[in-house]
């Protein structure tokens, strides 16, 4: 089957309000005065996830619900600007946004606008399809219309991952994402026992591979029954920002499984990307390069790759 699209994003569109803070959890206070400000920018984790895998080379195309409004004019920016392909289905509440606290660490939290979100949204049958005939994979967000969508992908003969983020191992929630994808990222802030809840997931879902991504700590990844702990990189700069980390460690992860790669080397390469992000102030959309992960890897690992760098199968 002849492919044009290497990675299909469903979901994960929208904006972030940025708001620093002096400290997390923020004690109680009349008022604060905030810097470097507050901005609001478009990128969400489909949108940090098509950065990513776009940035790093693999043809890509994004897929979501958008308002007629202006923070959904700033997601289409976004994606113009960086020649990314959006298809757009109307979305009548409005675009997706959060407020994301963040900490002097680079710690944040998140606070998502839940209105902008209703039962009866759809991403309609026909345009996933026909998407799916011309991808090779599929990255699902969490979001209610993926959800939906996940049959008709593995109908579609694709491969598919996706990111549980904070998953506790217990909300029935994310269980259809963690069973039908073939590749599974979660966070270990949650999680009372990773290594449990990583054999779960391959004992009851299709993966061969899950990972827990643990910040500093590193990640705990499971492939084909053997649990190995990934150490953390060292970020290239100070880190000023957690934001969207694990969406870089994913699009890393990615560039390598799509290549071929063996899941320790993906996981080095995820590690290189989330490291790269942690440096990038959170009012900022921006990826590591493939030129940039390919140089920090072949320098960690003093075993460049064969032809310099991975190909796309």
């Amino acid at each position: 089957m002849t492919t044009d699209i290497d990675v299909l994003v469903l979901g994960g569109a929208g904006v972030d309000t940025i708001v620093h803070v002096p400290e997390l959890p923020l004690p109680f206070a009349d008022s604060y005065l905030i810097r470097p400000g507050i901005v609001t920018r478009a990128g969400q984790s489909g949108d940090f996830v098509s950065l990513g895998v776009s940035a790093l080379g693999l043809r890509t195309h994004h897929l979501d619900l958008l308002g007629d409004d202006h923070e959904g004019d700033l997601v289409r920016a976004l994606h113009r600007d960086r020649g990314i392909p959006l298809t757009e289905v109307p979305l009548p509440s409005g675009t997706r946004r959060a407020v994301n606290l963040v900490g002097p660490d680079g710690r944040r939290l998140s606070l998502y606008d839940d209105t902008r979100s209703h039962a009866d949204d759809r991403l309609p049958e026909a345009t996933v399809r026909a998407l799916a005939a011309t991808s090779r994979h599929a990255h699902v967000v969490i979001s209610h219309p993926c959800a939906l969508a996940l049959p008709w992908l593995r109908e579609a003969g694709l491969t598919v991952s996706t990111d549980l983020h904070d998953w506790d191992g217990v909300n029935p929630y994310h269980e259809p994402f963690a069973l039908a994808a073939d590749l599974v990222f979660v966070s270990a802030a949650r999680l009372a026992d990773p290594e449990r809840t990583l054999r779960d997931i391959a004992a009851r879902g299709r993966a061969r591979i899950v990972v827990a991504t643990d910040g500093a700590e590193g990640a705990h990844l499971l492939a084909d029954g053997e649990l190995t702990h990934v150490p953390a990189v060292e970020p290239p700069a100070p880190v000023v920002d957690s934001n969207g980390a694990g969406d870089a460690f994913a699009s890393g992860f990615l560039l390598g499984w799509l290549g071929g790669e063996d899941p320790l080397r993906c996981a080095l390469y995820g590690a290189v990307a989330g490291a790269y992000a942690c440096t990038v102030p959170s009012t900022r959309a921006e990826a590591v390069s493939r030129p940039e992960l390919l140089a920090r890897v072949a320098l960690l690992t003093g075993t460049p790759l064969k032809g310099g760098e991975p190909a796309i199968r």
